[in-house]
C-alpha cells in the first residue's frame, strides 16, 4: 500500500455519459480518479469491471486501496436503463436492472466503508434519478431501482455519520447522454415516431425548456463530495430543471 498526496476518487461506470463528465470534473480537480466500468476509457485510470458481479466490484475496491491506501470519495454511476410496466418485465429483466443499478452500488459502497472509517471521512454520491422521487409510467423496474438507491443514501447516511462519511443520493431529471439516446432511438424503432420530434417534446416537458447536460450533474456530484458539502448527508438532490417540482 502506497500513500499518495492527491486527493481519490472512485466512480463507477466512468466511460460515458454523465460518469464520464465526473470523472473529468474530479481530474480537473487534482484527484486521483479510478473508473470502475466494462467499457474502456482513457480519462482517469480504468479498471475493467462488471457492476453486477460483487466479486469483481469488492477486487476493484481493494485494488484501488492497495495503490493509494485511501478513498475519499466514492461516485456510484454505473446504471442500466429498462422501459416495460410491471407485465412486461421478465424475471431475468428484473434482475438485470437490480444486478447493475442496486446490487453494483451495494458492492462499491460496502467494500469502500472500511477504508473510510479507517479516515474518519470519506463521501458518497449515489447517482440516482428524478425516478428517486416520483413514478413514471412505462419505468417499472428502473423506478424501483432509483427508489432503492435513494433508500441507500439515507440509511448509509446514518449508520455512518458518527464516521464522518456521508452519503447523498443526486437525482438527475433527464439529462442528454447516449443512454438518453439509445432509450430514444429503441421507442423511435419501436413506435415509428420521428427522433426530432420527440427529443423537442421531451425538452418542452421540462420547465426549464431544454435538457440537462452531464457536465452540470457532475458539476453538482463534485459539490456534494467536497467540503463545501460538509453538513449535506442523507439528502436527495435534485437537478431536473424543475420537473419534479411540478
Amino acid at each position: 500500500m502506497s500513500i499518495i498526496m492527491k486527493k481519490v476518487a472512485v466512480v463507477t461506470g466512468g466511460s460515458k455519459g454523465i460518469g464520464l463528465a465526473i470523472v473529468e470534473k474530479f481530474i480537473a480537480n487534482d484527484y486521483q480518479v479510478y473508473n470502475l466500468d466494462l467499457v474502456a476509457s482513457e480519462i482517469g485510470i480504468f479498471k475493467q469491471c462488471d457492476m453486477s458481479d460483487m466479486a469483481q466490484v469488492s477486487q476493484a475496491i481493494t485494488c484501488v486501496i492497495e495503490e493509494c491506501g485511501q478513498i475519499d470519495a466514492l461516485i456510484c454511476n454505473a446504471g442500466i436503463h429498462y422501459s416495460a410496466n410491471i407485465e412486461s418485465t421478465s424475471e431475468a429483466d428484473f434482475d438485470q436492472v437490480f444486478a447493475v443499478n442496486v446490487k453494483g452500488a451495494y458492492a462499491a459502497i460496502q467494500r469502500t466503508l472500511g477504508i473510510m472509517k479507517q479516515q474518519q471521512s470519506g463521501a458518497i454520491v449515489i447517482v440516482a434519478s428524478d425516478q428517486a422521487i416520483i413514478g413514471k409510467t412505462n419505468s417499472f423496474a428502473y423506478n424501483l431501482s432509483k427508489h432503492a438507491l435513494a433508500s441507500m443514501a439515507k440509511t448509509t447516511a446514518l449508520d455512518y455519520a458518527k464516521y464522518n462519511i456521508r452519503a447523498n443520493a443526486l437525482c438527475p431529471g433527464t439529462i442528454e447522454t447516449p443512454l438518453y439516446h439509445t432509450a430514444i432511438d429503441k421507442y423511435c424503432a419501436q413506435s415509428g415516431s420521428d427522433k426530432a420530434i420527440i427529443h423537442q417534446e421531451e425538452e418542452a416537458l421540462q420547465p426549464l425548456g431544454r435538457l440537462g447536460q452531464p457536465e452540470e450533474v457532475a458539476h453538482y456530484a463534485f459539490f456534494l463530495a467536497s467540503e463545501q458539502a460538509s453538513f449535506i448527508t442523507g439528502s436527495l438532490q435534485t437537478i431536473d430543471g424543475g420537473y419534479t417540482a411540478q
